[in-house]
């Protein structure tokens, strides 16, 4: 199971690839929407987990992106802007989960676990 993790917090990034990997998946991580958009079109992933508000590209834009690319693609965002995330009026992926900061890095791998077995 592959994940791409774009977090623009460089501890939250680690944290959450150290308990996405200990989980058993397979995740490539980066610090910005364009990288992981970048990478997105090079290789399939299961999974986009993603901060909403970054540089360059924020994580609704690459999340609609990444479903345009994989509409099978599925979609976790992580913030703390819960209520942006699910404005109808941002044009982020309908079926997209949102796990709101601050969160156990045990609900995190629940949430991912629930959404992979889907």
């Amino acid at each position: 199971m592959k994940i791409l993790l774009a977090e623009d917090d460089n501890d939250m990034r680690r944290f959450l690839v150290k308990a996405l990997e200990n989980a058993g998946y397979d995740v490539a991580s980066f610090d910005n929407g364009l990288s992981a958009y970048n990478r997105l079109r090079e290789e399939p992933f299961e999974l986009l987990l993603t901060d909403i508000v970054m540089p360059e590209m924020d994580g609704i834009e690459l999340a609609r992106r990444a479903t345009e690319l994989d509409p099978e693609m599925k979609v976790m965002f992580i913030t703390g802007f819960a209520a942006v995330a699910l404005n109808p009026d941002s044009q982020a992926p309908r079926e997209a989960k949102v796990l709101s900061k601050p969160f156990h890095l045990r609900d995190l791998v629940n949430e991912v676990d629930k959404l992979m077995a889907a």
